[in-house]
């Protein structure tokens, strides 16, 4: 049966790739990307070139659509603390208020997806941190506005789940990288390469120690792949999707470094509230998608990102830094 589907956010870094996942469908008969591009790209989708395929500008939480969809997927909302900090009432507004406004436009029996975060779980005091763990959080903290938007756009839906038999999905992702990243998306792995190719000076918060679960992004969106939309799964979520090897920042830092030989590091005060790690427990994960993981390591998919930032610098592109 021919597929209508919604995907907020699919110009950004994930978005664009799982858009690229959907494309591929047989089923699929109209794909409709919804992004305002405060932190996606249209360099991202750039290369799209099917008729099925078509992009409307704006906020989420405002979209209008006089038809219906099968499938919406919610991805729209910054990742990066450096953006969301700057506009907390923006960060909410694209979470909580783009799920009130896109669920209407869910046809009866369809399917709304939701990418969720690994922040829900806050500065975590059990590792690794399964789903059924409720966090360690701070709801009126400098990372409040994206962690608790996220929580209770999840409370929403599994509320929406219990009240209205809604088919949902949520995934609970963890620290992704790749090619489309942001030049200036202001995280560790951007901030590195960057860094590395520019000043030649990397910096590092604190001692470097905080760990986290360097997921790539191809790995990442086989797992959403296949709980949104391939495998026929009954399983609901959340569910956690990401890498569940942990290396520390510094470690990170020391291996850009090793591709650009010169480079250095430079340790400056901790980022506010910065989380000492996050690892997730996969236990339900091998459960719900027998066979999947997060199986390319940190540096080859740090070589392949290096490689794309890389050549983005050099062609100045859409977010590459001004000189």
């Amino acid at each position: 049966m021919p597929r209508s589907v919604l995907v907020s956010g699919g110009c950004g870094f994930i978005g664009s790739h799982l858009v690229d996942r959907l494309l591929r469908r047989d089923d699929l008969e109209a794909l409709v990307v919804v992004d305002n591009l405060w932190t996606g790209l249209r360099d991202n989708i750039a290369h799209i070139d099917d008729p099925r395929f078509s992009l409307r500008v704006g906020d989420v939480e405002s979209f209008t659509d006089s038809g219906h969809f099968d499938e919406i997927i919610h991805l729209a909302s910054p990742a990066s603390p450096a953006w969301y900090r700057r506009e907390p009432a923006r960060t909410i507004k694209a979470n909580i208020g783009g799920a009130l406004n896109l669920l209407p436009l869910l046809r009866p029996g369809g399917r709304f997806c939701f990418a969720s975060t690994s922040e829900v779980y806050g500065d975590p005091l059990v590792s690794p941190q399964p789903e059924s763990y409720r966090g360690s959080v701070d709801c009126t903290g400098p990372r409040a506005s994206y962690d608790e938007s996220k929580r209770c756009t999840e409370a929403l839906l599994f509320e929406e789940q219990r009240v209205s038999g809604l088919d949902v999905r949520v995934v609970r992702l963890f620290n992704t990288y790749g090619p489309r990243t942001r030049i200036d998306d202001g995280r560790a792995v951007s901030n590195f390469i960057c860094q590395a190719l520019t000043t030649g000076i990397l910096t590092v918060y604190g001692d470097g120690s905080q760990s986290r679960s360097w997921g790539y992004v191809d790995d990442i969106v086989d797992g959403l792949e296949r709980f949104f939309w391939r495998d026929s799964i009954s399983h609901r979520g959340p569910l956690n999707i990401g890498n569940n090897r942990e290396v520390s920042v510094l470690d990170i830092a020391k291996f850009v470094c090793s591709l650009v030989p010169g480079s250095r590091i430079e340790h400056h005060a901790p980022a506010p509230q910065d989380p000492t790690n996050r690892c997730p427990d996969l236990t339900l994960a091998r459960q719900v998608l027998p066979g999947w993981e997060a199986a390319t390591s940190y540096q080859e998919g740090f070589q392949r990102t290096f490689e794309w930032f890389r050549q983005q610098i050099a062609a100045g592109g859409e977010a590459a830094p001004k000189a």
